[in-house]
């Protein structure tokens, strides 16, 4: 039993730390929503955490456990989906990456970094979308965190008993 409160906890952890990674991404975002100029002289290119699975997980191994699917066939084993990454051993797997998405065209004449039709190019970064992500991982983290009070209650009442 204990060893299933600490697993909750390293899960909740992780999960804390890519809601982490994708509230920086959107500050990042948001301050540079009017960057026209980056260090490579393009606008700026909106971030985005990618976050991949864990092969292996405690996580992976309850669910697998619970949800095993009906076999129809004896061909159909776990060893059937082998993907070759099951010895990973990685504790997170997220990473911030560049959306490659075209820029916004703005007309704006005026503009010293405006081209000869006085349009600029603009970074794709949308505060709507932004102000959405924020919303998201902030919620999640908040679910992270109420996640870890319950584990830790629940260790807690059972020390008492």
């Amino acid at each position: 039993m204990s060893e299933n409160i600490f697993s909750s906890f390293e899960i909740s952890g992780q999960g804390m730390s890519v809601q982490r990674l994708r509230l920086s991404a959107v500050a990042r975002n948001i301050a540079n929503a009017n960057t026209t100029k980056a260090d490579d002289g393009q606008p700026y290119k909106r971030e985005v955490v990618v976050v991949r699975d864990i092969k292996g997980s405690p996580f992976e191994k309850t669910m697998d456990a619970t949800l095993s699917l009906a076999k129809t066939d004896s061909g159909h084993t776990a060893q059937a989906a082998n993907t070759g990454m099951e010895n990973e051993n990685e504790v997170l797997r997220a990473r911030t990456v560049k959306d490659n998405s075209a820029p916004r065209l703005v007309f704006d004449p005026n503009h010293p970094d405006a081209d000869t039709d006085g349009y600029v190019k603009m970074p794709n970064v949308n505060i709507v979308t932004e102000m959405v992500e924020m919303i998201s991982a902030q919620r999640a983290f908040q679910a992270n965190t109420q996640v870890v009070d319950a584990a830790k209650n629940l260790a807690r009442y059972s020390l008492e008993i």
